[in-house]
């Protein structure tokens, strides 16, 4: 796949199969546009490629919006690479952007820049200067610049609509396994680890802080069932998210105690993924109540099975 991030570095003498969208999560929904993608890019000889945007257009429209991604731009790029399209633009959405209005993105940038053949959008999908762009304009520009435009319908999990705004809100209420089903996948956080307060190895149970990226969304504040990847191998692991309120910590900090686990890895980066949450952030009356409950997770998390 190659990736680009200004429209004049990218020449093709094919014209495209393209979709555009934000792709926050690259979740089931958008699975199905990309599998329709692929197949009539097969079907008509076209390249596959797809638009989205960096940063998001509501830190533009909202800066003092606190809004957290499901992905980040890295984690973005390898989820689409992994489905073989062609190539993917990544447009950051600037003032000469914004300011386009839906009618001249589609004439300008679309088949004028990428030579668009085949566009297919979302069920919700509107882009453009006010959202003055959307499958109605697309329907009469279509005929006159000579592109087929195809709206694909919501995918549906439990008679839900599956949304990025929906699998957000699953993962800030704890419901890990509702997120992962939408997603289709597992949720997972990379970071660096980071020196912490140690506490941890005072009690039995050493962590490793991760430091994670500001703009990824965390779930809600709790301990969870974690898959840990250390240097390519896997372990099980309890991770916690929170402020260490029983040490009357205040800082949020992401904590994973790995099972079975005994090695040096600060400055290493590692990746948790979210399988499954044991309960809410707890401040406890000691340290003794704290490694009780820290037991009885590790004994639940040990005996996880974590090929369901």
């Amino acid at each position: 796949m190659k990736v680009f991030k200004n429209f004049k570095d990218y020449s093709s003498q094919r014209p495209l199969a393209l979709s555009l969208g934000m792709f926050d999560g690259v979740h089931l929904g958008h699975k199905s546009i990309i599998d329709e993608l692929i197949t009539v890019g097969t079907e008509n000889n076209l390249e596959t490629a797809i638009l989205t945007f960096w940063p998001h257009p509501r830190f533009v429209f909202n800066p003092n919006e606190d809004l957290k991604l499901l992905n980040t731009i890295e984690e973005k790029k390898e989820l689409i690479d992994k489905y073989r399209i062609d190539h993917l633009f990544l447009k950051e959405f600037d003032e000469e952007f914004r300011n386009l209005t839906g009618e001249e993105f589609v004439r300008q940038i679309l088949v004028e820049k990428l030579n668009v053949k085949y566009l297919i959008i979302g069920y919700d999908h509107s882009f453009g200067k006010n959202k003055s762009g959307n499958f109605e304009l697309l329907q009469k520009l279509s005929k006159e610049l000579g592109f087929e435009v195809e709206q694909m319908e919501a995918i549906n999990i439990h008679e839900n609509n599956i949304s990025s705004t929906k699998i957000r809100n699953a993962l800030l209420t704890g419901n890990i396994k509702e997120a992962n089903e939408m997603l289709g996948y597992t949720y997972s956080v990379s970071g660096t680890v980071v020196h912490g307060k140690k506490i941890g190895r005072t009690i039995g149970y050493p962590t490793a802080n991760i430091d994670t990226e500001s703009i990824k969304l965390l779930p809600k504040k709790g301990a969870y069932i974690v898959e840990v990847d250390v240097k390519g191998r896997q372990y099980k692991g309890m991770l916690s998210i929170g402020t260490n309120p029983t040490v009357n910590g205040e800082k949020l900090t992401v904590e994973v105690y790995i099972l079975d686990f005994d090695e040096d890895i600060y400055d290493e980066k590692i990746t948790v993924k979210f399988r499954d949450f044991l309960h809410d952030e707890i401040k406890f009356e000691g340290l003794e109540k704290l490694i009780e409950r820290l037991d009885i997770d590790k004994k639940i998390t040990a005996d996880y099975d974590f090929q369901k």
